[in-house]
């Protein structure tokens, strides 16, 4: 017999992931399944967040979850230095699996490629079907030509170090390191007090990073900060999309009434790449509405994901200056600008919460960048029904 659940989610990563454990919280009682192709949930990642980003109902059922948490995070540019005040979590992806795994048991099921999805229905690499009321697929962002896209894309290798490297707080941004073809700093978090986690991060127009120069780079950046390698613990690769504009009507047309998660929803914010705080949400908006249809779900999603599109039409716009705007080895020029500005206002760009003022103050005065290039780069790309 074909085996059928309530809800079935294809790929085991952060979005999936909390759909599940929220599932299991509040609706214990349906039958979901959570599929991941690899031989371990949740792959090889570090989710960050402000802790503002979230509501304090949010964040309560999210606490278990939290690897690391610091109370402020620095930045750093070649005429700029700054702490920021404001809790900084993070989740390591090895905790976050074990969270899945406790929860989830035996509807659990790693090593399961999938051949096919379908809103009811999952075809197996193996020839096994399963039905279910609703699926959801969470793979990632599959290509398409209705976004048009720049990318942050970083390695980031974690170091058991040989002595403590003295850092109290987060760099989110070290910008003092050579440029090169775009944007470049490095993120660093200190997971102990000898323990760190830097990553070589690039805002770049292809989604390639060469591998073996970043890891020389985070080489040369360690030895530089005094600080001593001892053991590498472990690396990890990502590619995060950064939305310049894009065809809204035309992605979602392209899903097919497939219901969807994470940023095969495009649910990500639009100039950080961050997708914890809108798969929180997605979570919680999905453990509400199940039981139900996958066309009724499907439209729910659907209509939460325009919305964010809405509200971050102001985000895109400030990318096209980032991307279009300017050399690419000064692109650092605009987030130095922008990291001199009101503290408030910083926590609200990152949880994607801007004021009218706040879009004011962001655009007022002379741009970091040639004013010509500034005025093309806000003009050009304008989105479907928008006039410019």
């Amino acid at each position: 017999m074909r085996a059928h659940y309530d809800v079935i989610l294809v790929g085991a990563g952060l979005a999936n992931g909390l759909i599940a454990l929220r599932l299991r919280q509040l609706q214990p009682q349906l039958k979901c399944l959570l599929l991941e192709s690899d031989a371990h949930p949740a792959g090889n990642h570090t989710w960050s967040f402000h802790q503002s980003d979230l509501s304090a109902d949010q964040l309560r059922w999210l606490q278990p979850l939290i690897t690391a948490r610091w109370p402020g995070y620095q930045v750093r540019f070649p005429a700029l230095r700054r702490n920021l005040d404001g809790d900084y979590c993070s989740i390591a992806s090895g905790d976050f699996a074990r969270h899945l795994l406790a929860a989830m048991g035996d509807d659990l099921w790693t090593n399961a490629a999938v051949k096919q999805v379908k809103p009811t229905q999952v075809t197996l690499a193996d020839g096994r079907e399963l039905d279910a009321q609703v699926v959801i697929d969470g793979r990632g962002l599959q290509p398409t030509p209705h976004l048009q896209l720049g990318y942050q894309v970083f390695l980031g290798q974690e170091w058991q170090l040989a002595q403590p490297h003295g850092l109290q707080q987060p760099i989110l941004m070290d910008a003092t390191v050579d440029q090169q073809a775009g944007y470049r700093f490095v993120y660093t978090l200190p997971l102990s007090a000898d323990r760190l986690l830097i990553e070589d991060t690039h805002y770049v127009n292809q989604p390639t990073l060469a591998d073996n120069s970043a890891r020389q780079h985070i080489a040369d950046y360690a030895k530089q900060q005094g600080w001593r390698p001892g053991t590498l613990l472990r690396e990890e690769h990502g590619i995060l999309p950064i939305t310049l504009s894009g065809d809204i009507d035309r992605f979602w047309q392209q899903q097919r009434g497939q219901p969807c998660s994470g940023l095969r929803a495009g649910l990500f914010h639009a100039t950080t790449g961050y997708s914890l705080p809108s798969a929180v949400a997605l979570a919680e908006l999905v453990a509400t509405l199940l039981p139900t249809d996958a066309r009724t779900l499907s439209q729910h999603i659907e209509r939460f994901a325009r919305q964010q599109w809405r509200e971050q039409r102001f985000f895109r716009l400030l990318n096209r200056m980032l991307f279009l705007a300017g050399k690419p080895q000064q692109r650092w020029r605009v987030m130095q600008r922008f990291y001199r500005l009101n503290a408030g206002l910083i926590s609200r760009f990152y949880a994607g919460q801007l004021r009218l003022h706040d879009k004011a103050r962001i655009l007022c005065g002379k741009p970091p960048v040639p004013i010509g290039e500034a005025l093309h780069a806000l003009l050009n790309s304008v989105e479907p029904g928008k006039k410019k």
